[in-house]
């Protein structure tokens, strides 16, 4: 006889996959990590083989072999769009792995782990930036979030480039004195801004580790630098931004509802940063409440999945027990 399996729950980001098989009274019967979810770099189907090792190790797990005729639910990166999420949707239909399938943004994975029940707003904040909000009558705001084209503004990459932007401009006289100028290529063992420019541009430093200058962004707005805490106090008012629109948009900026946090920018938990964010987001909506997220997205996507099979509050307690 076989395990039967009631949701096969999948967190993909770009750098890792979680998969988790939910049994029907929410009990956690395997899990697995695997490789990033990247369709754009390599193809959908590709990266849907990705997630099929992932699933493949994780009913490996299982004392017998798995009844996947359950539900999917699959919150995966780069699934920015509804187009894009009814495309690897009809993909992951085609692998068979459920009867029911449901694609969804990565960053409603991080809300629904937050929250009790699926009302609320969340705000990622990582690599880029992203906000979406849901409540328990279908109804969902969110936003194209594929960068400037899209009105986007900020996260890790876009802060580190804003900060080589006014580091270089500081340096030779065309910007204001910062002390980015020499915070950033001295992390990497430089002496000059235009050495960095320099290193960047010819592949000593590789582009990709332009990354590892958001942390120096914020120690330098913290010691003080006027320009670095400008680009913070320009990221909080981002997030707000984002996440006031979200909660206007579905009737919830007068009500107690929880705005949460997650990301590698707001999970880092800079005072600056979030403390900021929580006094501008007062004003603006002065029931919600403001907290970082520490649940796995995963925990998200498997409770979307309860969430659509009809399971009673039990499982759902139950499977929130077991990532607590």
């Amino acid at each position: 006889m076989g395990v039967n399996v009631s949701v096969v729950a999948i967190d993909a980001g770009n750098s890792k996959t979680d998969v988790a098989l939910i049994g029907e009274d929410g009990t956690v019967l395997a899990t697995a990590r695997g490789g990033g979810f990247q369709p754009p770099a390599i193809g959908v189907e590709a990266a849907i083989d990705v997630l099929a090792e992932t699933l493949e190790r994780a009913c490996a797990e299982l004392p017998a072999p798995p009844v996947l005729s359950g539900h999917v639910s699959a919150c995966l990166a780069n699934a920015d769009l509804p187009v894009e999420e009814a495309e690897l949707a009809a993909a992951l239909e085609a692998r068979g792995w459920g009867s029911s399938v449901e694609v969804r943004n990565d960053t409603f994975a991080i809300l629904r782990a937050g929250v009790d029940e699926p009302r609320g707003v969340a705000v990622v904040c990582g690599a880029g930036i992203n906000c979406v909000g849901m409540t328990p009558d279908g109804r969902t705001a969110r936003f194209p979030a594929i960068g400037r084209i899209s009105g986007d503004w900020g996260g890790g990459s876009g802060l580190a480039e804003e900060a080589l932007w006014f580091a270089a401009r500081a340096e030779d006289g065309r910007g204001d004195p910062s002390e980015l100028a020499r915070a950033l290529p001295g992390h990497f063992g430089l002496d000059s801004m235009y050495g960095l420019i320099e290193a960047l541009h010819r592949g000593t430093v590789p582009l990709g580790r332009r990354h590892e200058l958001t942390p120096v962004l914020f120690a330098t707005a913290e010691a003080g630098d006027p320009v670095a805490a400008g680009l913070v106090k320009r990221q909080a008012h981002e997030v707000v931004a984002m996440a006031s629109v979200a909660l206007d948009r579905l009737d919830l900026l007068e009500e107690e509802v929880p705005v949460l946090l997650g990301g590698s920018v707001l999970a880092a938990r800079h005072p600056q940063l979030n403390d900021r964010i929580a006094a501008l987001l007062a004003a603006r909506a002065p029931k919600a409440e403001v907290r970082v997220v520490s649940e796995p997205p995963v925990l998200g996507a498997a409770l979307l999945g309860l969430d659509r099979t009809g399971a009673g509050p039990e499982a759902h307690r139950k499977l929130r027990a077991r990532y607590a």
